[in-house]
């Protein structure tokens, strides 16, 4: 029973690379090691890793059926580590791509790779889901990410972590953390592509400050209604940019932004997503000891 157990167990796993393997190809974006990117649609759209692009021309792409080409670079974001590729194949077999809120601790994964002619596999399971918060929302990831105890062995990363319905959970990075892997999961994959395709890039608000986190004195944090330990003292405006435009200057310590409470660079950066831009909002700031309301217009990082 058991042999019958683990053959069954060996069948599927062996049937899941079969599924997708297809929607594999190789990437050659780097003078040294080649890695993997994943089919997105069939008119030849194909998503991988940032970091695995030291150029951005002469990429060749090379397909499961032993086809190559080259490859177009057309957008990249670096925040996500994602990029985009278009070939001119137009027969490509797109992957199937499941929800992050249908991953499950626990459950059995495949790490897929095609650094060469044929792909490659390793086994492991889902560990966690690393929802990091302001962390991760201020780095451009819509949800978390996924973390498993797969080997990502050269070449693996931009391939596919697999679940055993042959559903691609997300996309396998080895830059992300040091001695972790991690995958980026689908909504921030979708998210990219989209961003990408209607302009070319990601679009992150701006202000145009520099800034360094500051403690609020108990006193007069209690004195404002404020109910933070610190805020963001801007150190520099950049000139004529958005925060200068808006009245804000140097010593003033932004504290609320868009409604949202700002203690340290992460809290304003999870503010200034794509969504925001050209946009005006409400922001608190503290001078001379007082509080003062501003309109703050959010500008396009360049």
């Amino acid at each position: 029973m058991s042999e019958n157990i683990l053959q069954g167990l060996s069948d599927a796993l062996a049937g899941t690379v079969d599924r997708v393997g297809p929607s594999l190809v190789r990437v050659e974006g780097r003078p040294r090691q080649a890695a993997t990117g994943i089919v997105w649609s069939t008119d030849g759209l194909i998503v991988t890793t940032d970091h695995v692009l030291e150029r951005e021309d002469q990429i060749v792409i090379g397909l499961s059926d032993g086809r190559e080409g080259p490859a177009q670079l057309v957008g990249r974001d670096p925040n996500t580590d994602l990029a985009v590729l278009k070939t001119d194949f137009g027969d490509l077999m797109p992957a199937t791509w499941a929800a992050y809120d249908n991953v499950r601790i626990g459950e059995l994964v495949l790490a897929l790779g095609r650094p060469g002619a044929t792909p490659m596999a390793t086994i492991g399971i889902v560990s966690a889901k690393t929802d990091f918060g302001r962390r991760q929302k201020a780095s451009g990831f819509s949800q978390g990410l996924i973390q498993t105890d797969v080997t990502m062995y050269p070449g693996f990363s931009g391939g596919a972590l697999v679940n055993s319905q042959g559903q691609v959970l997300g996309i396998n990075s080895s830059a992300l953390a040091r001695g972790i892997s991690l995958a980026i999961p689908t909504e921030t994959v979708r998210r990219v592509v989209e961003a990408v395709l209607s302009g070319g890039r990601v679009r992150r608000g701006y202000l145009g400050v520099s800034v360094q986190p500051v403690p609020l004195p108990p006193a007069l944090a209690g004195r404002l209604g404020l109910n933070q330990p610190s805020g963001l003292l801007v150190m520099s405006t950049e000139s004529d940019g958005p925060a200068e435009q808006s009245g804000i200057i140097l010593g003033d310590i932004l504290v609320n932004l868009g409604g949202q409470t700002i203690t340290d660079l992460e809290d304003l950066q999870a503010v200034l997503g794509s969504n925001q831009v050209g946009s005006t909002v409400a922001g608190r700031i503290v001078r001379g000891g007082e509080m003062q309301q501003l309109s703050i217009a959010i500008g396009e990082a360049k």
